[in-house]
């Protein structure tokens, strides 16, 4: 089976202040094809990680509204979604 290999790359980054568990909301292009908007970091129990976009169900739950398709393109969207995340507070604190 041929793999399909697209370019992530982070177009924008807004960083939150304070206390709360959410420290940015991002936006992903795949490519040229596609761009998913509403990528938050969360500050874990286990520090950093990528928190896919949501959206509530009638019966009030929430649930991901984008899944990656396997291990690796979950790490590397975490990856490049954090790298991001550190170069601005990298920038932002010199």
């Amino acid at each position: 089976m041929d793999t399909l290999t697209m370019e992530l790359a982070v177009k924008r980054l807004i960083k939150f202040d304070g206390e709360g568990a959410i420290k940015a909301y991002c936006d992903l292009a795949i490519g040229e094809a596609f761009l998913i908007r509403g990528l938050r970091v969360v500050d874990g129990k286990n520090g950093l990680f990528v928190s896919m976009p949501r959206q509530q169900g009638k019966n009030g739950k929430w649930f991901d509204t984008i899944t990656a398709m396997s291990k690796p393109t979950k790490d590397e969207v975490n990856r490049v979604v954090l790298d991001a995340y550190q170069k601005d507070t990298d920038t932002s604190a010199g």
